[in-house]
């Protein structure tokens, strides 16, 4: 059995008696050594905590993004990338493949199974030896019709502990909501009628991390999939985990230790897995998941996609180069994880505090005018306020008179994830060009404008075709990440400065961790052609002769040599 570091072991068990009361510290740091040892030797690795590069590019996919007859979805979905990404992407985000009752499999059924409708363990196995697997550990709630929720009602041990429960006379006033719905939902049990928290909806019940069998259920479950291969682990709404009625609910105290915690665990038994923390709130309660090194490795980036989009929407990067200068560094070893488009909308609740009312209401009326959908949140008075825009980040960025500039736009979009410190992210339909799909909307909700299901031949054949806005987005997309690849510049370890411009342009220079290679990334933000600002390009680069590493051309002496396309990219080194 793999022998546990002191220190790390006290830090467990003080973790563990701040959570759950000092006279259970050592019955509960013993069972936690005895469940590492029943899983045996962490798989060997090669140092003592996640390494990112240059390289690292991650796809978040559902397993049956496409599909073929007779063909079971993960074995389909793993061909696709095989065949279309190649190694522009080297890391595969499986989002929830577990039997699921809705909310997009975030309802999770049973945790220790593959949906039959997906595939089998050995499809995740097969996906997780050729890229670094990520998985979710939905953590806050599991559904109501799963095996767990059913012993809670029968008053079975230990499930009859396994969920928060409330009284409808509790203090709620404070609790942070992210839907509209009620909070509390009344259910007869063997003991008699109870109300349970159910923060995302009626469907999908709160955990009572209260109850140490709760984490020690998760921490085994969190093994199971690190025996399949997972590198990275995704805390789903991790910030709602504790409850404690008469406070907001949200990011309380015991939230934090508990990722603590998990980190801690991680460090005794696969100390090269990954955590990330999912929380999609204002962007200082965000990055408090990296805590002081010792919580999140990794930490979603959620501002980027409203405000990358009010910025080209609005053709000027005056609010993203203040945000982006005055954001602090993650700690060592930490990196963000920056994306646009994700499974779920976009989320506007990062933009408080940065954008006002007036800006916020424009960004909603103009995802409505392409086709957008809006979901919201419920407010302490009652009220409803957007949380996210439902919408393609393709089309959220459309023009209607003129689809290639949409186009072009987009792909500047994509361009500035894959130049900004951090390790890049990209949706499956962001990575092929698809567009709001309302029939799916007609089928279910909101979110699932941005959730299609491709047969993978007519996906291919479009792929296929040249001209198709499909294929020059997959084309354009992979053939940068296959640049960036190869400058080490791009290390999520290395330096960003970002350049003060008059806001039509954002400049960003990337410095690699030794100091020696540099790339500036120049972005038109306007449908105009702009020529590469040439004293900042000097200032930050030197005299020259650079090269645009993204073009063929070669080097030329003067920045004023290159203009940069409407909504285009150069990516200058010296």
């Amino acid at each position: 059995m793999k022998l546990i570091r002191r220190s790390t072991f006290n830090r467990i068990k003080d973790r563990l008696a701040r959570l759950y009361g000092s006279w259970r510290a050592d019955e509960l740091a013993d069972r936690l050594y005895m469940l590492i040892g029943r899983y045996g030797t962490a798989p060997q690795r090669t140092g003592n905590r996640p390494v990112w590069s240059e390289k690292d590019a991650v796809l978040i996919t559902y397993g049956d993004m496409v599909r073929r007859p007779n063909e079971r979805p993960l074995v389909t979905l793993k061909d696709f990338c095989d065949r279309r990404f190649g190694k522009a992407i080297n890391s595969v985000h499986i989002l929830p493949f577990f039997p699921s009752s809705s909310d997009g499999g975030f309802s999770v059924v049973d945790y220790r199974e593959v949906d039959p409708a997906l595939g089998q363990w050995r499809d995740i196995d097969w996906i997780g030896r050729d890229y670094r697997l990520m998985v979710d550990l939905v953590l806050n709630h599991c559904s109501a019709k799963s095996k767990w929720f059913r012993d809670y009602l029968g008053g079975i041990a230990p499930e009859k502990n396994y969920f928060f429960e409330a009284d409808p006379e509790d203090d709620l006033s404070a609790v942070v909501r992210p839907r509209p719905w009620p909070l509390l939902k009344k259910v007869e049990t063997s003991r008699g009628t109870r109300w349970v928290w159910t923060t995302f909806g009626a469907d999908q019940i709160d955990l009572n991390w209260g109850s140490p069998d709760v984490l020690f259920e998760f921490l085994d479950i969190l093994l199971l999939y690190i025996s399949h291969g997972a590198q990275i682990v995704r805390l789903d709404a991790v910030g709602f985990l504790w409850k404690a009625p008469g406070t907001s609910c949200i990011h309380l105290p015991q939230t934090h230790e508990m990722v603590r915690l998990l980190h801690d665990f991680l460090l005794t038994a696969a100390p090269e897995v990954a955590l990330i923390t999912e929380t999609n709130v204002p962007h200082p309660e965000n990055i408090s998941y990296f805590g002081e090194g010792d919580e999140a490795h990794m930490v979603y980036q959620f501002t980027l996609a409203p405000m990358l989009l009010f910025t080209l929407l609005h053709e000027d990067s005056t609010y993203m180069q203040c945000w982006l200068r005055r954001f602090a560094e993650p700690p060592e070893g930490g990196a963000f994880f920056n994306f646009t488009a994700s499974h779920d909308g976009i989320g506007l609740r990062p933009l408080e505090g940065i954008l006002g009312d007036e800006e916020l209401n424009w960004l909603v009326g103009e995802a409505k005018k392409r086709g957008g959908l809006v979901n919201t949140r419920r407010m302490p008075d009652g009220s409803e306020r957007p949380y996210e825009l439902n919408i393609t980040y393709l089309d959220a960025l459309s023009d209607p008179g003129d689809p290639d500039l949409g186009l072009r736009r987009f792909i500047c979009s994509q361009a500035v994830v894959m130049c900004l410190k951090g390790v890049p992210a990209f949706y499956f339909h962001s990575l092929v060009g698809t567009r709001n799909w309302h029939e799916g909307v007609e089928m279910g909700e909101n979110r699932d404008i941005n959730r299609r299901r491709w047969q993978a031949d007519e996906l291919d054949a479009l792929l296929d075709e040249p001209e198709s806005a499909h294929a020059r987005v997959l084309d354009r997309l992979v053939s940068m990440l296959q640049v960036r690849c190869g400058q080490r510049a791009f290390h999520p370890e290395g330096g960003q400065k970002i350049l003060e411009t008059e806001g039509h342009v954002l400049g960003v220079l990337r410095i690699s961790p030794n100091g020696e290679r540099r790339v500036l990334c120049w972005s038109n933000f306007t449908p105009d052609p702009i020529p590469v600002p040439d004293a900042l390009t000097r200032e930050n680069l030197g005299e020259g002769p650079w090269r645009d590493i993204l073009a063929d051309d070669g080097p030329r002496a003067s920045g004023n040599d290159w203009t940069i396309e409407p909504y285009g990219t150069v990516w200058l080194r010296a």
